[in-house]
């Protein structure tokens, strides 16, 4: 039963928890006393009662918890780690989480956008919004400092401005060592991410269904190295048209080179293991430079060059979002929108093509005799 007593210089609150354990908490005035009490036996008894002392844990000592208990694919638990480890933990991680206040998330927002992109602030807030469910459904904390936050806007950093044309795909193919033109082709033919790429088995190339699987990627785990790995949402597995120049140079690239002797990998780098992004990305850079190519290029334009031949063929947005494996039409939207014809340019078409078949038509005899 709950009660009030002195207590050195104030008054000190007892109460039982729901789990039958004994609580206090002292106050200054007696009346603060029992106005706490009503708070704690209205949210005992409506299943709200959360511990004041479960709250004093530390962000960081909750958030691994919740971390490591999550069913994460091996590619996402990764990223989880970094984002929290790299970014949060440092502002947030000795915070009791019961005493982190909006403002103070607001700031966290505000230090990320000063070095990472609008993409990625919104992603790191995700985990910060997630610990924080998660924590409030454990009763650790009564409500979500997480309210009314407002994210930097991704739209300018997310279109694509610029892409590589017909010609300067060819001409990087040219510029990189023998052993990588294939893989700079299958980029661009098959649009798959750096990873996709990196993790493509000569076992899912279907040379005679003239189609692609994707259904793994390489991925970086800290303390372990690069690794094959599932694909981060089910909608990035997917299966892509092989052109027949890509499935040419896939077959000479592995009469030359072979896959990888235990993954199968269909890429490897010069000694043989898997290619890793940055040492490729490294001669990527190189290569633009000797083939005199814009150097604002990344590996990642080569997808971005696959779905500028999709939209330029007539695709769809459906169409593309399911041949890049995007999770919705938005992210597609989002990233190439502006390389779609606009509604006018449609309209536009349309009507001149139906004023052309017209034209061609001969004039109708009642109508030339004015009737």
């Amino acid at each position: 039963m709950a009660s009030i007593d002195r207590w050195k210089e104030g008054y000190r609150a007892r109460w039982r928890a729901p789990d039958g354990k004994s609580r206090s908490k002292v106050f200054a005035r007696k009346v603060d006393a029992k106005a706490f009490l009503a708070t704690v036996e209205h949210t005992k008894q409506t299943g709200n009662y959360v511990d004041p002392a479960a709250g004093r844990v530390p962000f960081r000592e909750y958030a691994e918890e919740w971390r490591l208990a999550q069913p994460h694919r091996h590619g996402t638990g990764v990223a989880v780690e970094q984002h929290l480890r790299l970014h949060v933990y440092p502002i947030i991680g000795a915070r009791p989480i019961a005493a982190i206040r909006p403002s103070e998330v607001q700031a966290l927002v505000r230090s990320l956008s000063e070095s990472l992109s609008p993409s990625t602030v919104a992603v790191v807030y995700g985990r910060v919004v997630a610990v924080f469910r998660s924590a409030v459904r454990d009763r650790v904390i009564g409500w979500s400092p997480c309210v009314d936050i407002r994210l930097p806007s991704a739209n300018a950093a997310s279109a694509v401005s610029d892409v590589l044309t017909t010609k300067q795909i060819f001409a990087l193919a040219d510029a990189v060592p023998k052993r990588y033109r294939a893989v700079i082709l299958a980029g661009a033919g098959l649009g798959l991410r750096p990873g996709e790429l990196f993790g493509l088995t000569l076992d899912r190339v279907e040379f005679l269904k003239r189609r692609v699987r994707v259904e793994q990627q390489l991925v970086r785990l800290r303390g372990t190295g690069v690794v094959v790995g599932p694909l981060k949402t089910p909608s990035s597995y997917r299966t892509v048209p092989l052109p027949e120049h890509v499935a040419r140079a896939i077959a000479t690239h592995t009469e030359m080179f072979g896959p990888h002797p235990e993954l199968g990998l269909v890429f490897t780098n010069e000694r043989g293991g898997p290619i890793q992004q940055y040492p490729f990305s490294a001669m990527f850079a190189n290569a633009l430079r000797r083939a005199e190519l814009p150097d604002w290029a990344t590996p990642h334009d080569l997808r971005h060059f696959y779905a500028s031949m999709l939209i330029r063929s007539g695709a769809s947005v459906k169409a593309v979002q399911v041949r890049l494996g995007h999770s919705s039409a938005k992210t597609t939207l989002d990233v190439y929108g502006h390389l779609f014809p606009d509604e006018e340019d449609r309209t536009r078409r349309a009507l001149e093509e139906a004023f052309e078949d017209h034209e061609d038509e001969p004039p109708d005899d009642a109508a030339s005799d004015g009737k």
